[in-house]
């Protein structure tokens, strides 16, 4: 309550009605958002998802289906959980129009994309509180943060160049690409503000840091120049002269205020001219900050062209992808091997430990980076809460009669990996295999399905969903998102799941996408059964309509328990799958476990046809 109080003084002192610290920064990339530690900081709530707003006599937390258990847990004192997504429940920004009359809203304008402040803004005025958006420069929780002398510093980690031979594409070519598609639209240049596209186009990654492999920059890119901002002392001399070779000039960091005003101005001079060029390009996820500092009638905010280009993977990323899967399903091997029969023979393990064990054998493997993610390793109850991370302190001991769910992935050089399995090391209950069965039969539907070029992963999701709603139960979270190449284990634009942003996205050839349904059981278990696929080109009998046919090309190499499956409810097709699909790890993995015999026994075993 102490910080919550502080703040109602912050905010009165600037005559501020309500504060919100929204979902993510807008000037970030997950697992280095420092708006998410700014939420975690004021609410005690640490899921990566969800948006604090604080008035004079309430503070209210949003967050999805995935972190209803874990906030209500977590929120410290005086504040009231919103669960989204629940037709009794307002979004935050319909909340705040009902507001006090003229009430006015407070917001750190880094912290919200320039579309969602300009329609907040509208929403309310237009509302009938007339209440106003109000942009806050200095960011209220950190005064708070910095005065008790426990804020963490803004990471300054070093920056490396990652070779061609990873990428598929030199930085040059991609710039040119861009260059010819800001010609085609007529517009003078863009602002690149998210941290995983800049770390793209350059061919460069931060090292250093937990999970995800970028650094702080922006970018600016016109037709005819290129400039990144960034930290100096990030910056080695090699990395500089990589940049001057293709032409890239280099700024500090926090340069990028005094570029964009000047900018600004050269802008309002240019558009005055009768052969003025289009709006400058941000895109949707680009702060309202930067939209006023370029001048927001100078910007068109639209999806992303680097977003677009980064998603389709070249041919080097996708076989990067394949061998990369294959090196993490070795680790996978040898970690399930070896706690099955730690458990079974009564050996005490928590979950934190156990998830420190199975990073100790990623870290063996070729090409190693760091994890992808925190490990999710839930044992029983713990399951049920989607993305449970195990503290090191106090983290439940794995109880091998109950449900055991391990989502993990690692970053490497050449891909990123996303696995999550399931398994249960004693005797599962007549509902847990059954529920299991329902969520493979899910999993297996989406990696069969065979579609049309123009399918959105929002029709395609209701496969996925089939077979669990034919016994009345559901997930809730999306079905799949798309990854990164050496970059954020959640990459957009793409994705297969119930909400809207999904059918504005056609899925193509080249995309990599997660196929992770699931189940979870509030208080007992948790499933799901996670793997990464390719989309690739189908071939097809016919191709009505000339539009092409598109599939998918699974690249986890990891066994499905079979001990869990209820083979009574499998059609012939789903068993066939599930054959070939263990055969086809045994063949990959099998031949890279000839030092380890427990874990090609293990691997044997949980391959055999059922």
């Amino acid at each position: 309550m102490a910080r919550l109080t502080r703040l109602r003084e912050l905010m009165k002192d600037r005559n501020i009605d309500a504060y919100v610290v929204p979902s993510e920064d807008a000037h970030a990339s997950e697992y280095l958002a420092p708006c998410d530690a700014r939420r975690a900081y004021i609410t005690s709530f640490t899921g990566s998802a969800g948006c604090a707003v604080i008035t004079k006599d309430e503070a209210r937390c949003w967050t999805d289906g995935r972190y209803w258990i874990q906030a209500e847990k977590q929120l410290g004192e005086g504040w009231t959980l919103m669960k989204s997504g629940l037709p009794e429940t307002p979004t935050w920004g319909a909340w705040l129009k009902d507001l006090p009359s003229s009430s006015r809203v407070g917001i750190d304008p880094t912290t919200i994309p320039q579309a969602e402040s300009t329609s907040l803004c509208t929403s309310l005025a237009a509302s009938p509180t007339n209440s106003l958006l109000v942009p806050i420069t200095e960011n209220l929780t950190d005064i708070i943060w910095q005065g008790e002398g426990s804020q963490p510093s803004r990471p300054s980690n070093e920056i490396f160049q990652l070779a061609d031979r990873y990428t598929g594409e030199n930085v040059g070519s991609k710039i040119s690409r861009l260059r010819d598609k800001l010609r085609k639209i007529g517009s003078p240049g863009m602002v690149v503000s998210s941290l995983d596209e800049i770390a793209w186009l350059f061919n460069l990654r931060g090292s250093d840091i937990p999970y995800n492999p970028v650094f702080f920059a922006y970018a600016i890119l016109t037709r005819d120049d290129c400039t990144l901002f960034a930290a100096p002392n990030s910056l080695t001399d090699s990395v500089r002269q990589y940049l001057h070779k293709n032409g890239i000039a280099l700024l500090d960091y926090n340069q990028i205020w005094n570029s964009l005003g000047s900018w600004q101005k050269r802008l309002i001079i240019e558009r005055s001219q009768p052969q003025a060029t289009d709006k400058v390009l941000i895109g949707s996820k680009t702060s309202w900050a930067i939209a006023k500092a370029v001048g927001e009638d100078n910007v068109e905010v639209r999806r992303s062209i680097i977003e677009e280009f980064k998603a389709k993977k070249n041919a080097t990323e996708i076989e990067g992808f394949r061998q990369s899967h294959i090196r993490d399903g070795v680790a996978l091997a040898r970690y399930f091997a070896w706690l099955e029969q730690v458990l079974r023979n009564d050996e005490e393990w928590t979950e934190y430990d156990a998830a420190t064990k199975l990073e100790e054998y990623r870290k063996e493997n070729q090409w190693f980076m760091g994890l992808s993610f925190e490990t999710i390793s839930s044992t029983g109850p713990n399951a049920a809460i989607i993305h449970y991370a195990p503290p090191k302190e106090g983290s439940a001991v794995i109880d091998k009669n109950k449900m055991y769910l391990c989502d993990s992935g690692a970053q490497y050089l050449d891909g990123t990996t996303d696995v999550t399995r399931t398994f249960h090391f004693g005797q599962p209950t007549e509902e847990e295999k059954r529920a299991f069965t329902r969520v493979l039969q899910g999993h297996i539907a989406l990696d069969t399905a065979v579609f049309p070029q123009g399918t959105t992963g929002y029709i395609l999701d209701i496969l996925a969903r089939k077979a669990l709603w034919q016994d009345g139960l559901d997930y809730r979270h999306s079905t799949s998102h798309g990854l990164g190449s050496f970059l954020n284990v959640h990459e957009g634009p793409q994705g297969v799941g119930q909400r809207p942003a999904y059918n504005e996205v056609a899925l193509v050839e080249g995309m990599v996408i997660s196929n992770e349904p699931g189940y979870y059981a509030e208080g007992k278990f948790g499933i799901r059964i996670e793997g990464v696929d390719i989309i690739v080109r189908a071939e097809t009998r016919e191709n009505f309509g000339g539009k092409g046919w598109l599939g998918m090309e699974r690249i986890t190499m990891c066994p499905i328990q079979t001990s869990l499956v209820e083979h009574s409810l499998l059609a012939p097709a789903e068993k066939e799958w599930l054959n070939d699909y263990h055969a086809e790890v045994l063949d990959k993995i099998g031949p890279l476990l000839k030092d380890d015999e427990r874990a090609l026994r293990w691997l044997q075993k949980e391959c055999r046809p059922i």
